[in-house]
This record gives C-alpha cells, sequence and structure tokens, in this order.
C-alpha cells in the first residue's frame, strides 16, 4: 500500500480523533474531504446567493429546512410554501437555507444573481445560497452529510433524486428528517412541533 493512499485512509480517523479535543469541532470537519467527522449541520460552511462565505453554526439554537430548489419544474407550489411557512414561522426560530442546484434536468441554468432575482419574484424572505452540486464527488460537503445520516438516508439509495429534497433539521443541527422532491414543503408543517 503506498503512503498517498494510507495517508488518505488515515485522515479522516485522525480528524474524528482530533475533534474529541474541546473547541475544534467547528474548524474542524467542513472541507470536501473530512465531512464524515461532521457531528452536525453546524460544523460546515457555504457561500450565501452573494458569494460570502457563511459559518453555519449561526443557526444554532434555530430549526432549519434545508433544500435544493430550481426555477424552473415544480417551482411555484415549492417557493410559494416555503415563503408561507417562513413567514409563519420565521419569529418562533425556523429557518430555511436554500441551495440552487443545476444537476436534474437541467432546471436551475441561471447565474447567482439570476437566481436571486428569480426568488425575489416570489418575496423569498428565507437564506440563499450560491449554486451547487448535491450529488457526486462535487458535492457539496453539508450534503454528503445530510445524505448518510440515519434520518437523512434515501428510499432506494441516498442520492437527492430531484430538486426540492428537503432535510428538516434539529435545534442542535441534526438531521431529523427527510422529505422526497413530491412531497410539497407544506407536509413539513406537522412536523415543525416536534422540535
Amino acid at each position: 500500500m503506498s503512503w498517498g493512499r494510507l495517508s488518505r485512509l488515515l485522515k479522516p480517523a485522525l480528524l474524528c480523533g482530533a475533534l474529541a479535543a474541546p473547541g475544534l469541532a467547528g474548524a474542524m470537519c467542513a472541507s470536501r474531504d473530512d465531512w464524515r467527522c461532521a457531528r452536525s449541520m453546524h460544523e460546515f460552511s457555504a457561500k450565501d446567493i452573494d458569494g460570502h462565505m457563511i459559518c453555519l453554526d449561526k443557526y444554532k439554537g434555530h430549526v432549519c429546512i434545508v433544500t435544493n430548489v430550481a426555477s424552473q419544474g415544480k417551482t411555484e407550489a415549492n417557493y410559494t410554501q416555503l415563503v408561507d411557512l417562513h413567514a409563519r414561522y420565521a419569529e418562533c426560530g425556523l429557518r430555511i437555507l436554500a441551495f440552487p442546484c443545476n444537476q436534474f434536468g437541467r432546471q436551475e441554468p441561471g447565474s447567482n444573481q439570476e437566481i436571486k432575482e428569480f426568488a425575489a419574484g416570489y418575496n423569498v424572505k428565507f437564506d440563499m445560497y450560491s449554486k451547487i452540486c448535491v450529488n457526486g464527488d462535487d458535492a457539496h460537503p453539508l450534503w454528503k452529510w445530510m445524505k448518510v445520516q440515519p434520518k437523512g438516508r434515501g428510499m432506494l439509495g441516498n442520492a437527492i433524486k430531484w430538486n426540492f429534497t428537503k432535510f428538516l433539521i434539529d435545534k442542535n443541527g441534526c438531521v431529523v428528517k427527510r422529505y422526497g422532491p413530491m412531497e410539497e414543503p407544506q407536509v413539513i408543517e406537522k412536523d415543525l412541533p416536534c422540535y
């Protein structure tokens, strides 16, 4: 076995061991290679729709819905319902994180600026992030992590099947439920009081 291969195999174990040290969890598990070590969503960062890097620990103490979005397809019902959920529950602590994705039928072809303008047409006030991949080697580390969590796994494999797959995240940053792309956002409302 080559040193390079051994190093790649040992790195996650070493990093996970380092996480036991106080204060290191937030800094260690946010990259493309070491996402498996993360214990919560709060350990990740992502670029917002304007290109600013945001530490997701800003959502500590909030229940979150994380979803991949598109400007084409079943967009209207999803955006309208997400806007409604945000309007009714933001004061109670609900946060919605929308990640545009162009991996499904090329339904999100625009630039981040075009996506931002499109979302403004729905009066979106929740947090929009830069366009990402949710499947494959180039998937954002947060999405890789959410898909393998015990309550984040999908039917017929963990891959995201289409736009508007939704994850419910509790106040501690843990995945508590995954909703398929055919489930409209309003179905999440019944689960919100639990968290």
